[in-house]
């Protein structure tokens, strides 16, 4: 389910926090992308972009990726910020993979206003 959100002060804190993460990776390392998840646990998995010759994987898919290697069994929610207009299917898909199709995603642009939330579903 697609819905707009510009109200930021409507987010959970703890939305907010990835969310910052998120756009921190992106500026700190100069990607086209910057995304954080939340586990189970609250333990939070930030991670940008990787654009390798041998490996490419999106933000997002590197930060569940990241959950993964480190134990997670599942997440809370998922945050991406970029450019793009929407979050891939691939990276929704990554989400719905280990936390499950009701997980909230949030794509935010860079200047962390959130533009949508979604599910990874």
């Amino acid at each position: 389910m697609l819905g707009a959100m510009t109200d930021s002060s409507a987010l959970d804190p703890e939305d907010l926090k990835i969310v910052t993460l998120a756009r921190s990776a992106r500026a700190r390392n100069g990607v086209p992308e910057g995304a954080a998840v939340r586990d189970e646990n609250g333990r939070t998995y930030v991670a940008g972009t990787v654009a390798l010759d041998s490996l490419r994987l999106t933000a997002l898919q590197t930060a569940v990726a990241m959950a993964v290697a480190s134990g997670a069994q599942s997440l809370e929610a998922a945050a991406v910020v970029t450019d793009a207009g929407s979050v891939p299917d691939t990276d929704r898909a990554a989400v719905r993979d280990l936390g499950g199709p009701a997980t909230p995603v949030l794509l935010a642009a860079p200047d962390g206003t959130v533009l949508e939330t979604s599910t990874a579903g």
